[in-house]
């Protein structure tokens, strides 16, 4: 395998919606460059970036992988990432090391949800990117319908550089619009082609795209704007170059034309991202902070001190843990020992891996701008920086969001249950989008997730990796209770026995509070109805009781109580007798006060294609949903709603099923507030039946 320098480099992060053919395109491009010897598919479970089991069952890309090809004595390395909901977490902290995107829209279907959350995703990190119009051989495929959506959705500066030659069975290749040469290929998929000039039936299309692409070119440049005035053109140099400028300055984003499984297209597509897209050291430096915290710049050359950036950690059944990583400056070999400042450790370096799917090439060094992997880093984790230790400096990690579903999680066996903690975090060091918690309340352990489907395949590698078999139940709902009115009572712990009594007396007041104030204890003794050591053994057990309710045993929060009176006995009276009087109270002001039961609201945001806004705002007002606002943001609709916790547990799949799995949706807690009262009822009836249940088993 040649060492390329960052010259001859190009980093390029594959995105866009789940089953447009991101992985179906690398494919075609290995094979058709000489990388791997066969065409892979991914039906049949052999395409090299979906080697993963679950991947192969599933047929869908769960994790981003690394790939690369050699093209024109240049060195392209892509990044293949999934597309669906559950998993596009993946695309964002792939594109954190990538120079340029490839955004993959369906021919069929045209942009959606995820190809928008992509291009956003693109924007975060302010890349170039080239929009590659795939699967123009299925039925139903279109030229204009996929442009149009294009245009609509991600900006009219989305702008052909090439027109298909038919749509459909009938797609055959393309034509260029710079070069206005043909590209016709066998129907073997053998990616064989010959050139030619453009067909009758679609040179009047090609000539008419063209001089878009000269408008939008000269349009977005001053001086190739007089040009154009002055002449009515631009010379094919000029435009190559203006395109180029650009393409890198995020103007203008051309648009090709593929079929991967079909196997056409490929080699022009490559052509535009060596002649189109920006190498790895064209950025010309990267910005970091030092030890200090100050922010520092470092030029992209191997002549700077060595500096790479791990965006991703994985666990080979074979290798164990690799660490990808894309160096930034210096060279890396294996005599190096880089530091690692997030975490204060030196690292030792054994064999540099540059990964072809799950293959491994190993390489004696690896030059500033270029991707590749290490095994067996001791401490360093996805987001570190590895550097040289007189002189670290640290890149900053993608933050990854939070999730939106938890289950409850027990193991199958007894002999599992220190297992699951152990097997739960090796899995978060490669999958930062997963959590793991135990809920104080329910005393339930949570495993938590970007979606059902991402939570559930957690699960089958925690059996298949670690032998670790556990059962997933919905999670219990943390409700509490509180009060509505008033109550003035007394707790009063009188008990004679042989020798010492107990006595405690208090009276309080208890009234509520506003939501979100949990707890307030105030003391208004005078005179020393209840000595001053006490009082806190009355509070104590306020607190204590309040942890398990009146109604169903749920905290009791949003509540004063004033302690004003009480008595006490000279030799029966004691911290303990206090404590119960204070319990005994609170019960019975409880009882008093009106309680009621309160649920957590989430603020939940949907989207999902406009063709099911109808159903999605039904389904959340189905819901017991608040929806709060609605906007269209090209073919997508998003919409705000707060929605009790109790009724979002199943929401995951029922979004999926709803809108063909086009949906997706974030959660996160808002506030507590009162639950119906039928409901309540239920909750109620439930919580003793189950704590009667637990009862008889303790016996």
């Amino acid at each position: 395998m040649n060492v390329y320098e960052g010259r001859n480099i190009r980093n390029v992060g594959i995105v866009g919606h789940g089953g447009s053919g991101k992985t179906s395109l690398v494919s075609a491009i290995l094979f058709d460059t000489g990388a791997v010897n066969r065409l892979g598919r991914v039906e049949d479970g052999n395409a090299p970036t979906d080697y993963d089991e679950e991947e192969i069952e599933r047929k869908i890309t769960i994790g981003a992988k690394l790939a690369f090809c050699e093209w024109n004595k240049n060195k392209i390395n892509f990044l293949d990432t999934p597309g669906f909901g559950n998993f596009i977490q993946e695309a964002r902290g792939a594109l954190r090391v990538a120079d340029a995107a490839i955004v993959v829209v369906d021919a069929v279907s045209g942009v959606m949800v995820q190809t928008e959350k992509s291009w956003a995703y693109a924007d975060e990190f302010h890349l170039p990117r080239l929009v590659v119009v795939n699967r123009m051989d299925r039925d139903t495929a279109s030229f204009d319908r996929s442009l149009e959506s294009i245009q609509q959705t991600l900006g009219r500066m989305c702008v052909p550089i090439q027109v298909p030659l038919g749509e459909e069975k009938a797609f055959k290749g393309v034509a260029d619009l710079i070069q206005m040469k043909a590209y016709i290929y066998q129907s073997d998929a053998s990616g064989k082609f010959s050139e030619s000039e453009i067909p009758g039936d679609v040179i009047g299309r090609a000539q008419e795209y063209r001089e878009r692409l000269i408008e939008a070119v000269a349009e977005s440049d001053e001086k190739l704007m007089e040009k154009f005035f002055d002449t009515g053109s631009l010379s094919d140099e000029e435009l190559i170059s203006g395109l180029k400028k650009q393409i890198v300055e995020g103007k203008i984003y051309p648009v090709v034309y593929t079929s991967a499984t079909g196997n056409i297209g490929i080699q022009p597509l490559l052509n535009t991202i060596l002649n189109l897209l920006p190498d790895a050291i064209s950025a010309g430096s990267v910005t970091g902070k030092d030890s200090h915290g100050n922010e520092v710049q470092r030029k992209i050359a191997d002549s700077e001190l060595f500096s790479a950036f791990v965006f991703k950690t994985f666990s080979d059944p074979f290798t164990g843990r690799i660490s990808l990583f894309r160096v930034y400056s210096g060279t890396l070999t294996t005599e190096l020992q880089p530091y690692n400042p997030n975490k204060g450790v030196t690292e030792r370096i054994g064999s540099i891996m540059l990964l072809q799917g799950k293959t491994q090439v190993t390489v004696p060094r690896v030059h500033a701008g270029d991707i590749a992997a290490v095994a067996k880093l001791k401490e360093t984790q996805t987001g570190d920086t590895l550097a040289d230790k007189a002189h670290p400096i640290m890149y900053p990690a993608v933050k990854w969001i939070e999730p939106v579903i938890s289950f409850a999680i027990e193991p199958k066996s007894r002999g599992d249950e220190e297992k699951i903690s152990t097997a739960i975090h090796r899995l978060m060091d490669e999958d930062l989008g997963l959590r793991y918690s135990r809920e104080p309340q329910t005393k339930e352990f949570l495993i938590s997730g970007q979606g059902q489907m991402h939570v559930e395949l957690s699960v089958a590698r925690l059996k298949k990796r670690y032998g670790v078999e556990v059962t997933l139940k919905p999670p219990k709902v943390p409700y509490r209770e509180t009060i509505k009115g008033k109550a003035d009572v007394q707790g009063k712990h009188k008990k004679q026995t042989g020798g010492h009594g107990q006595y405690g007396d208090c009276k309080i007041r208890m009234e509520p509070l506003p939501r979100g104030s949990d707890f307030e204890f105030v003391n208004e003794i005078f005179g020393g109805s209840i000595p001053r050591n006490f009082i806190p053994a009355v509070e104590k057990g306020i607190q204590e009781s309040r942890q398990k309710g009146v109604l169903a045993g749920f905290p009791t929060v949003d509540f004063r109580v004033i302690l004003y009176d009480g008595s006490y006995h000279d030799v029966d009276s004691s911290e303990m007798a206090f404590k119960i009087a204070g319990s005994l109270a609170f019960k019975k002001g409880v009882k008093e006060a009106r309680p009621i039961l309160l649920e957590p609201i989430m603020n939940v945001v949907v989207q999902g294609p406009d063709e099911f806004a109808g159903d999605l705002m039904g389904d959340l007002n189905s819901r017991r949903g608040r929806v709060q606002g609605m906007e269209v943001r090209g073919h997508t609709t998003v919409i705000k709603a707060q929605v009790p916790l109790a009724e979002m547990l199943s929401y995951a799949s029922d979004l999926t099923s709803k809108t063909g799995a086009r949906g997706s949706y974030v959660m996160e807690f808002s506030h507590y507030d009162e639950v119906p009262a039928h409901l309540a009822e239920k909750v109620i009836a439930h919580a003793k039946a189950g704590a009667t249940s637990e009862e008889e088993e303790e016996e």
